[in-house]
């Protein structure tokens, strides 16, 4: 919840206005609900009606949904989307990569796509990743590069109380600009994709619900705090990467701080789509699975993909944005409604028919009018 795409919540401020505080507070309670029913489609009653777990995986869901239609059409779907928003967060960390060191090294007359790609030479060790212990370890300290971040970020910040002002938000904003922001704090809040797996390891799987409202309540407030000291202390001039605001005296040590946990952050979702890819191709085959030069193939082929994606679409809030509409909100709100209705419609009360689909609805039309302007702004961009 607090990766690195909340460096991009000041920004989405500026664009929304007002709004984007509503935003990051309505986004936790709609992510904290639509997780919870996701995680009792797993579930049917018995003949005693006591609740079993009978499905595993997201895929699971979407295939119980589609099964008249086609046995593995929603599996299909569900790995798409999952893929490309995994692969869009790695295309992010390279962007988000080569902004960090051109602004480190501004002296050093390197394009901002060259350091992406000097960025990417050091994660070609990323193919030979077999295990997800090795990603573990360097989320542990991706984490802890995490905080130090945050708090040299927050105590500059509150050393810039005289600056704030609340007039720095604006009045009036552009629709395109609000959905734009509505894309940017949906991906910060995305977590859908892992939480089957999460409570199926969970000790004890009852504390899930309990587990979910704490964990958005934390950061919503994280979230809030700390798009809302930034913005108030740099107002218009507030940048799509906050830290290129900060004094040069900290900016270097800050960026290549964010230039590390970027780095250590990559391997996870990289590890995720290879393995999704891998599986799918492999159908189950586990002979070819298992096979070095298969492995080294895909993981290759997907390191190559995410340099190629973010030379050529460099700009980090745009790029965020887009992806949080267009994979973001179906995973997030579509996917997880539709899946309620489809598998819970008699057993669900008219409040609760009528919550996701309103849920669908918001994400259907956000999703929509999030992608146009996301895109409309790239064509801008790129003249």
């Amino acid at each position: 919840f607090q990766g690195i795409f909340v460096l991009g919540l000041p920004y989405a401020l500026l664009r929304s206005g007002y709004s984007g505080l509503f935003l990051i507070i309505l986004a936790a309670a709609l992510c904290c609900y639509t997780g919870k029913i996701l995680i009792a489609c797993l579930y049917e009653e018995n003949e005693e009606g006591q609740l079993v777990r009978v499905r595993d995986t997201y895929e699971d869901i979407a295939n119980a949904c589609c099964k008249k239609l086609s046995p593995r059409l929603g599996g299909v779907f569900v790995n798409v989307t999952q893929v490309m928003e995994l692969i869009m967060t790695c295309v992010l960390y390279l962007v988000v990569s080569g902004n960090l060191l051109s602004h480190s090294f501004p002296y050093v007359p390197v394009t901002e796509k060259t350091w992406s790609v000097i960025a990417f030479v050091t994660l070609l060790p990323c193919v030979f990743i077999k295990t997800l212990k090795i990603v573990s370890k360097l989320s542990q300290l991706c984490s802890l590069v995490h905080l130090v971040i945050i708090l040299v970020v927050m105590t500059y910040c509150l050393t810039q109380i005289h600056r704030w002002s609340w007039a720095k938000f604006r009045r009036s904003v552009e629709f395109e600009d609000f959905l734009v922001s509505v894309g940017v704090i949906i991906f910060s809040y995305t977590s859908q994709i892992f939480l089957p797996t999460l409570e199926g390891n969970m000790k004890n799987p009852r504390e899930f619900s309990c587990m979910l409202n704490w964990t958005h309540f934390f950061a919503c407030i994280l979230k809030t705090t700390f798009a809302l000291t930034a913005f108030l202390t740099w107002g218009e001039e507030t940048k799509e990467v906050i830290t290129d605001n900060l004094p040069s005296f900290l900016q270097t040590l800050v960026n290549l701080c964010l230039l590390t946990k970027a780095l250590l952050s990559y391997p996870l979702p990289f590890f995720a789509a290879t393995e999704i890819v891998c599986a799918c191709i492999s159908g189950g085959n586990h002979s070819n699975y298992s096979s070095p030069l298969f492995a080294l193939g895909v993981r290759g082929s997907f390191l190559l993909i995410t340099l190629l994606m973010a030379i050529f679409i460099p700009h980090f809030a745009l790029l965020m944005g887009l992806t949080g509409s267009v994979t973001g909100a179906a995973m997030t709100f579509l996917l997880p409604s539709l899946f309620h209705l489809n598998l819970k419609w008699n057993k669900l009360s008219f409040s609760e028919k009528c919550a996701d689909m309103v849920i669908f609805m918001l994400g259907f039309l956000c999703s929509i009018a999030g992608i146009v302007c996301s895109i409309k702004g790239l064509l801008e961009v790129f003249g």
